[in-house]
């Protein structure tokens, strides 16, 4: 069986044979670019559902507890209309489920969306913390260097603890 593909550049033949001996199959790469594009697809969605203020407040209102549409209508002050809206959105986006106690919804959070933005966030969490332990060495060594023999601390206190004479 022959399989054939027109790649970007050129022709590429997906003939079952074609691997022998190569340590990555033709796929490999074709593959990884199109997960690579899924994954940032679905961060790009994940994003612009966050990136609504209105959803952000409400999944805020849920960190807390789990809440009915009608407790957080009058918590955000806003119609329930756009309430059930925005919760329809992150219930399908998977960020809030709902059960139904007697006559209401409940809507509680689900950790999971959270902790893939938190998967995808760590690297830049990484990267930042690095330069602001950086920045503040060097806030250090410039407060020591400036401090000379006294320090800041010890000469603030004793002009805090100078007191005036009382007048007789």
């Amino acid at each position: 069986m022959e399989l054939r593909f027109q790649g970007k550049y050129r022709p590429v033949d997906f003939r079952a044979d074609a691997d022998v001996g190569r340590p990555e199959g033709p796929f490999i790469h074709t593959l990884t670019s199109i997960c690579s594009v899924e994954y940032i697809k679905s961060m790009e969605s994940v994003f612009e559902i966050l990136a609504e203020p209105n959803r952000r407040a409400i999944l805020s209102s849920l960190v807390s507890s789990q809440r009915s549409v009608g407790e957080l209508e009058r918590r955000l002050r806003m119609p329930q209309t756009t309430v059930s809206k925005h919760l329809r959105v992150l219930r399908e986006a998977g960020f809030v489920e709902s059960t139904v106690d007697a006559q209401r919804r409940l809507y509680r959070l689900k950790p999971e969306p959270f902790q893939e933005v938190d998967a995808w966030l760590a690297p830049f969490r990484r990267f930042w913390s690095a330069h602001v332990d950086a920045l503040e060495r060097h806030l250090d060594r410039m407060a020591h260097s400036d401090a000379g023999p006294a320090t800041p601390a010890k000469t603030k206190t004793a002009k805090k603890t100078a007191r005036p004479k009382p007048r007789s």
